[in-house]
C-alpha cells in the first residue's frame, strides 16, 4: 500500500547542501511514475532552507502536496523550519526504519533526510519505505492527536 495520492503531487524542497541528493530524488520519483512539485534550491550556490521549507509547508498544509520530502546538510534546519507549521510532522530519517516508524507511528508528512550523511542507494530506501508505509492509526492516533495545534 502507498500513502501517496494520485491526483497530489509529492512536494520537493532542499538548500545548496541537499540539492544534489533532491536531484537524485527526483530521479527515483520519475522511475517510479510519480509527480512532484520541486520548491527549490535550483543550484548549489548558498542559499537559506527556510525559503524553501516554508512554501513546501504551506503546500502540504493546503493539500496541494502529499508528502514532502526535503533534504539539507544535517537535515536538522530544514526539519525544525517545517516543523513550525501546524498541520506538518516533519521526521528527519537517515536509516529506512526510521522513515517506516515515522509513517507508522507518528503519521509524517514529510520526510527530511541529510544530504551531507547518506548515501544515493539509503536515500532510495528512504523515500520507497516512507511512501509505502501507512499510518497504522489505533494507540498512535491518540498520541498524534495529543500534538498540540493552535
Amino acid at each position: 500500500m502507498s500513502i501517496l495520492k494520485s491526483n497530489v503531487p509529492v512536494g520537493l524542497a532542499s538548500d545548496h547542501a541537499g540539492y544534489e541528493l533532491k536531484q537524485y530524488v527526483k530521479t527515483l520519483l520519475d522511475e517510479m511514475g510519480v509527480a512532484y512539485v520541486d520548491f527549490g534550491t535550483d543550484s548549489t550556490a548558498s542559499c537559506d532552507y527556510p525559503d524553501y521549507a516554508h512554501p513546501l509547508a504551506v503546500a502540504v498544509e493546503a493539500g496541494q502536496c502529499y508528502p514532502g520530502i526535503a533534504v539539507c546538510g544535517s537535515g536538522n534546519g530544514i526539519n525544525i523550519t517545517l516543523n513550525k507549521h501546524q498541520g506538518i510532522r516533519s521526521a528527519l530519517c537517515w536509516v529506512e526504519e526510521i522513515a517506516a516508524l515515522a509513517r507508522q507511528h507518528n503519521d509524517a508528512n514529510v520526510c527530511v533526510m541529510p544530504g551531507r550523511f547518506i548515501s544515493t542507494d539509503t536515500a532510495r530506501a528512504i523515500v520507497t519505505a516512507f511512501l509505502n508505509t501507512v499510518f497504522e492509526g489505533g494507540r498512535h492516533q491518540n498520541r498524534v492527536d495529543k500534538i498540540p495545534v493552535k
